[in-house]
């Protein structure tokens, strides 16, 4: 009989010691770090764990800017935009880490101004394009998460735009990309 208890009880402890931890943080805030130091622009956003694997996002893009396309000369940018996406984590066994697939829909809004001189005008005049548009893409990255607290995310993505204004102007299709910092809480 002590025997038998004592192999249950070191049955049970050996479990215990090799069962996997299901609780983890559940929400996570995040800045693009890399869009403010090559474009002057903010990118912050919020995460919430709906699964190990999966998550829900939301992003504000502050000074948002078409392909990475500069403000120098006479052009400038008034525009900003939101993000709502679904992200996929491919490594089920670490929480919200390694390579992962995120689907998303933005919408841009505000204006694009530039000063261009027309055939026979002495001095340029300010062209605006209305630069509303609502956008379909698809991104991917890698997650790295340290202790369940901080994240580094480097990521990449591309979107189609449905503006016609924003297509004859600049392009239809979209690239973003950036390096993700955040925490976990």
């Amino acid at each position: 009989m002590k025997k038998t208890l004592l192999i249950l009880t070191l049955v049970v402890l050996s479990a215990k010691g090799f069962a996997q931890n299901t609780e983890f943080p559940k929400n996570e805030i995040k800045f693009n770090i890399a869009n403010t130091i090559i474009m002057a622009s903010a990118e912050v956003g919020y995460e919430r764990f709906i699964g190990r694997n999966q998550s829900i996002e939301a992003v504000a893009l502050i000074n948002d800017r078409i392909n990475f396309h500069s403000e120098s000369g006479s052009r400038k940018f008034n525009t900003n935009s939101f993000k709502i996406g679904y992200n996929y984590y491919f490594d089920t066994y670490n929480a919200g880490a390694g390579l992962y697939a995120n689907p998303f829909v933005k919408y841009r809004f505000g204006d694009f101004e530039q000063d261009v001189v027309l055939n026979g005008s002495p001095s340029p005049v300010t062209k605006t394009t209305d630069m509303d548009a609502f956008m379909v893409g698809i991104g991917a990255g890698y997650k790295w998460n340290f202790s369940d607290t901080f994240v580094l995310a480097p990521f990449a993505s591309v979107a189609r735009n449905f503006s016609d204004d924003v297509g004859d102007r600049f392009s239809n299709i979209e690239f973003h990309a950036g390096l993700y910092v955040g925490y976990r809480f």
